[in-house]
């Protein structure tokens, strides 16, 4: 065993475009997509106490389930898609439009994936709203891990 730590520090990026939260598909390769890693800054696993956090098998049972999925993101950075059936509340208006929620079922936060900060933010926007925590899931990996996985999308409404 190694004396010494482990260094694990996310390495220095560099940009030469404008970033791309979400993949995009690569030109002639189907089942092919570019991931930009240039962009922003991991988020934890659990976002909020009392909040859980779901993947993909969850979301899709939850969902089948009665929940609502809410992509939180800003509208600048949604390139045109989102999770089938998905319902936008941009995260910076998300307290003042918890109306738009049901806190009888569970609502399905989400954003641009796990170095995105949208949704955590909108969480504990709700949270200090008094929006119960029960009601509440993150799926962290966002319209990154989705589009990786090759799970549909549908166009922003």
């Amino acid at each position: 065993m190694p004396n010494s730590p482990v260094d694990f520090q996310r390495r220095s990026r560099t940009r030469r475009q404008a970033p791309a939260s979400v993949p995009q598909p690569l030109e002639d390769e189907d089942d092919l997509v570019a991931v930009d890693t240039t962009w922003g800054e991991l988020q934890p696993l659990q976002c909020a106490p009392g909040v859980v956090t779901v993947g993909e098998l969850e979301l899709i049972d939850s969902v089948r389930g009665g929940a609502l999925l809410v992509d939180t993101r800003m509208p600048d950075s949604k390139r045109g898609v989102t999770l089938p059936g998905a319902v936008g509340i941009p995260h910076d208006q998300i307290a003042q439009r918890s109306d738009e929620l049901d806190p009888s079922r569970v609502n399905i936060v989400f954003c641009n994936g796990p170095q995105c900060p949208q949704s955590p933010d909108a969480i504990r926007r709700l949270l200090d709203a008094g929006f119960p925590a029960g009601s509440l899931a993150y799926y962290r990996g966002g319209l990154h891990d989705w589009v990786t996985l090759a799970m549909p999308t549908a166009p922003v409404a």
